[in-house]
């Protein structure tokens, strides 16, 4: 299901949420689903349940998650993100800085070129 590096800068919660909301989006649960409890998905990640829980945390502040105590996580009907005006730097700022660093460590432009336009199709299909 979900993989996390513990040597990578990134916050273990964070790419708990990554992983989790990268799910979410292609449908991988659905609205009503359950996720796994904040214990067992910790056991399963090899984490500390706070871990999980602030993960668990974030998406619900994001709209994707219901959270109800000795009840879990429930996936929740979201139509549309919640409109925010620092998106768009948010998120276009670290896409260049990755594809910077791609290009800085020898990945090559035309396969980059290649697998953001594979990335932009799918995203136009209504996947990721």
């Amino acid at each position: 299901m979900l993989r996390i590096d513990l040597a990578s800068n990134v916050p273990v919660y964070e790419q708990i949420a990554n992983g989790l909301r990268a799910e979410l989006v292609t449908g991988q649960f659905g609205p009503g689903d359950r996720l796994p409890t904040v214990r067992a998905l910790a056991i399963d990640l090899g984490v500390h349940h706070n871990t999980v829980a602030q993960a668990y945390r974030q998406l619900a502040d994001e709209g994707w998650l219901e959270l109800k105590r000795h009840r879990g996580a429930t996936v929740r009907e979201r139509r549309h993100a919640p409109n925010r005006s620092d998106g768009t730097e948010r998120f276009i700022r670290p896409l260049r800085e990755l594809l910077a660093k791609a290009l800085a460590e020898g990945l090559s432009r035309k396969l980059l070129i290649r697998e953001l336009m594979d990335s932009a199709r799918r995203l136009k299909e209504g996947g990721l």
